[in-house]
């Protein structure tokens, strides 16, 4: 017997979506299958790595959790969609670009939607609140400090409304280099343990 198919239409960076899918396609798998938007990237299928996190009406959302025919009528915001309006690199891109917030980048997409809304929340976080922002995703790579100097970097940009260095904003610093006065406690690890 053939599975029941469900009309439904996602909103997805601003461009609204028509798909038949059944009761049971997740938004991770519709956001990559169905839509094409392979920057969600699926990790553990249980929620817990955060790779791939999309923000739903701005707030992050594990999209291996949530089952498509659920989000109708709420705005969806993939990696895809951070960038800027002219295609710039957004806030929190540029950022992880400027700090070498990324190796592998698998588990990037996830980190840039989760910083975007906490920095949205919290637009001066402290070096502590910047390690807690991203404490809900994995990564296997980069031992967290670039990422750490990323949240705190996009966080000046953000509020700067820029997308380049700027004299005294900290960009002093070569790209991606922490200042080790206050970086010393940052396990070597993983960044986000004392």
């Amino acid at each position: 017997m053939a599975e029941e198919l469900h009309q439904i239409r996602l909103t997805v960076n601003g461009t609204a979506h028509d798909l038949r899918v059944p009761a049971r396609r997740l938004l991770s798998d519709a956001l990559r299958h169905d839509l094409a938007l392979t920057g969600t990237h699926v990790g553990c299928e249980h929620g817990v790595c955060g790779a791939c996190t999309v923000l739903l009406d701005g707030d992050p959302v594990r999209a291996c959790l949530v089952f498509a025919v659920s989000v109708q009528g709420q705005e969806i915001t993939t990696v895809e969609g951070l960038t800027r309006p002219d295609g710039a690199l957004g806030p929190v891109q540029q950022a992880f670009a400027e700090c070498h917030g990324l190796q592998c980048g698998f588990c990037t997409p996830g980190f840039l939607t989760t910083i975007t809304a906490g920095i949205r929340d919290n637009p001066e976080p402290t070096h502590d609140e910047a390690r807690e922002m991203i404490a809900g995703n994995l990564c296997r790579c980069t031992g967290y400090q670039n990422i750490v100097k990323a949240v705190e970097r996009a966080a000046v940009l953000a509020r700067e409304g820029v997308e380049g260095d700027r004299p005294g904003d900290g960009s002093e610093l070569e790209a991606g280099q922490l200042a080790g006065d206050d970086r010393a406690d940052d396990a070597a690890t993983t960044g986000l343990g004392a």
